[in-house]
């Protein structure tokens, strides 16, 4: 155990350790915590009502520069962060005179609401589900993953949607925050969950699709949105990486040339990664197209999709369990 400047208490690399394991045991076994509960639930409520207030003054005009819509997005952004930062650097600060093993125990626990396999795999596998029910089951559960319009998605497009956000949010939701995690402890995993949470909510460039009036994001989600590029930047390359072992590996030239084909400067890079790993061709309509040559989606590209993932994050365990060993024997040295 030790401090880091400023104070803050960094866990021992074998609490860290631990503490990943238990995070991903308790996934496996408990899946979510209720929702009174959960802490990222909690930072969507932050965000629904500091999101409103900023609206009652933003230009609904996506076309017009609005700074202070800008301004005032950033500084609503920054003391949720800063909430966020603090009580979860508080809480682990409380452990730092427990032993490795008790902190770890602890340590996992706080930082299983801070990801979501289990639940993101079920989601996918729910989608496959209700398509072999009909397209309009299908429509209806993928409106659970997306915020797009999915009324006129065909079977295949559907199927697409949902192995893209398997991708990304293996991500979004595993990855990036365990990569936090490891270097910041909790309070990293913290608050790239909440930077997420408000691109999930307020980074959409414009108006949100069947929103209606009061949802321009074009300038009040900006820092929102440049928020979570940054802090997603490396784990969203980690992930891709992981995928292409999984996949038994790939060209790296030309993931990266599929993955600069989406707008976001992330997510493109897992869901370029999965495309080419399955051999399958995603897109959104109006957007963009990766790995266009590839098949059509069908059911067992789902099955196949989620066998990816999970290979990618036990090979994301097995390596960052070994770093950290590496690292607490190179301390004691």
């Amino acid at each position: 155990m030790g401090y880091a400047p400023f104070g803050l208490y960094l866990p021992s690399e074998a609490a860290i350790a631990l503490a990943i394991l238990v995070a991903l045991a308790v996934d496996r076994w408990a899946g979510e915590p209720p929702v009174r509960w959960h802490p990222v639930v909690w930072m969507g409520h932050y965000l629904g009502r500091t999101g409103a207030w900023v609206q009652r003054g933003a230009l609904q005009d996506p076309s017009r520069r609005d700074l202070k819509a800008f301004w005032l997005g950033a500084l609503v952004w920054i003391t949720g962060a800063a909430i966020v930062f603090v009580v979860s650097w508080w809480l682990q600060g409380l452990l730092a005179h427990q032993a490795w093993w008790l902190a770890g125990l602890a340590l996992g626990l706080l930082l299983k609401p801070l990801l979501a396999w289990s639940l993101l795999r079920s989601e996918v596998q729910a989608v496959e589900a209700a398509l072999g029910q009909g397209l309009p089951a299908g429509r209806e559960r993928l409106r659970w993953l997306v915020s797009r319009d999915v009324s006129e998605l065909s079977e295949t497009q559907v199927r697409e949607s949902a192995i893209e956000t398997l991708a990304e949010n293996l991500n979004d939701s595993v990855v990036a925050p365990l990569f936090w995690f490891v270097l910041l402890g909790l309070p990293g995993a913290a608050l790239f969950r909440f930077a997420n949470t408000a691109d999930a909510m307020w980074g959409y460039p414009g108006l949100y699709p069947n929103a209606g009036h009061g949802a321009n994001w074009q300038w009040a989600g900006k820092w929102a949105a440049r928020a979570d590029d940054v802090l997603g930047l490396v784990p969203a390359r980690i992930t891709a990486l992981l995928l292409v072992v999984a996949a038994g590996g790939l060209s790296l030239h030309r993931l990266r040339r599929e993955a600069g084909r989406t707008p976001s400067p992330n997510s493109g890079w897992p869901m370029a990664a999965m495309a080419l790993g399955v051999g399958v061709r995603l897109g959104k309509p109006g957007g963009y197209v990766l790995h266009a040559a590839g098949r059509a989606a069908c059911g067992r590209d789902t099955a196949c999709a989620i066998s990816y993932s999970s290979k990618a994050l036990l090979a994301l365990v097995v390596l960052t369990q070994a770093a950290l060993i590496v690292v607490a024997m190179v301390g004691q040295v």
